[in-house]
């Protein structure tokens, strides 16, 4: 828009930059940086991450992971971080952390496809970290804090 300096012409331009401003605005007045929000689960998997990597939740709360990619994801805990009477958790349901990385390697279960879900009851007080086992090394961990 060409403004010849004349009074027209800054009018338009601004009324053009205003408009312009108000069509950007609302189109991003929607957008989330979280997934999970308004959703039905807690905690989404995109293709390397969990979002929201952190996560708080009080004692008896229920959360629940959803792979929102196409890749397979798994959901478990850091064993030798859990809090002190916590119940060990992996999708797959298995045991400890060396038999869920066992079986994921064996593919004898765990994987979580696209749109499933796992969910977990969290009934001691602390700080739980987990991963997902085929994406671990891209960085794909997570933090479930649970308080009284």
């Amino acid at each position: 828009m060409r403004d010849d300096g004349s009074s027209d012409g800054r009018q338009t331009r601004r009324r053009f930059l205003a408009a312009t401003g108000t069509v950007v605005t609302a189109s991003l007045s929607g957008c989330s940086t979280s997934l999970a929000s308004g959703d039905d689960f807690d905690v989404g998997m995109t293709a390397t991450a969990f979002d929201p990597p952190t996560v708080t939740v009080e004692v008896g709360d229920e959360v629940v992971w959803r792979n929102t990619s196409s890749r397979g994801h798994t959901v478990t805990a850091y064993e030798g971080t859990l809090p002190e009477g916590a119940e060990f958790f992996a999708s797959g349901g298995f045991e400890d952390e060396e038999t869920a990385r066992n079986a994921y390697s064996n593919s004898l279960g765990g994987l979580i496809k696209g749109r499933e879900t796992y969910s977990h009851t969290f009934e001691v007080a602390g700080e739980y970290e987990y991963l997902c086992i085929p994406h671990e090394q891209q960085g794909m961990v997570g933090t479930i804090v649970v308080e009284e």
